[in-house]
């Protein structure tokens, strides 16, 4: 499956597994650790926004995960290293980014897809290969919505709810990526401007 970010239980004791890399020793929650890495993406964000980037460069993707998570984990903006349950295998991740990132180039060139179709897929294909450890579905919203922006179109509104907490909106996120998993996009479609 795509997309699935760990944990939905804000009072969940971090497990020594889930500290690995962590940057701020006073954070012993779910809860916590959601605060810090909401602050330290907003800063991302700001950034990121800022002035014009290029979305499909994997150097500015890998610095933009970076800005959003390198306040709070050592290993913000590297690939991971090991295989997880979702997402390529460790191993190709620096592969599937190039081929990504040429399809998404070429579909730009040749207006193979609408706007945002583009985007969605983009924003699907970021999210299946799970190139961190974690932030890949906060990350592959903002590299979506920077592509959009630099196609002159505006910003997804992802269901105009957090996606971090548990309920209906990010069960229709999840379903939606999971439907463009079985090559189904109308879904997503449909929720990143619902």
């Amino acid at each position: 499956m795509t997309g699935s970010e760990p944990g939905d239980d804000a009072a969940t004791t971090l497990d020594p597994d889930e500290r690995e890399g962590l940057l701020l020793s006073y954070i012993a929650t779910r809860a916590e650790l959601n605060a810090a890495e909401q602050a330290n993406i907003v800063d991302g964000e700001t950034w990121a926004f800022a002035r014009r980037r290029n979305p499909v460069d994997e150097r500015f993707l890998r610095t933009l995960h970076g800005r959003m998570f390198g306040q709070v984990w050592a290993w913000a903006g590297r690939y991971r290293r090991s295989d997880k349950n979702v997402g390529v295998d460790w191993t190709r991740i620096s592969e599937e980014m190039r081929h990504l990132l040429e399809d998404c180039r070429y579909w730009v060139d040749h207006g193979t897809y609408d706007a945002d179709e583009l985007a969605a897929r983009f924003h699907h294909r970021l999210v299946s290969v799970h190139c961190y450890p974690n932030g890949n579905g906060r990350h592959a919203r903002v590299a979506a919505d920077l592509l959009l922006l630099s196609l002159h179109r505006p910003r997804f509104s992802w269901g105009r709810q957090s996606l971090a907490d548990p309920g209906e909106t990010r069960r229709a996120y999840v379903n939606a990526l999971r439907a463009a998993d079985r090559h189904d996009i109308g879904p997503l479609l449909g929720f990143v401007r619902s």
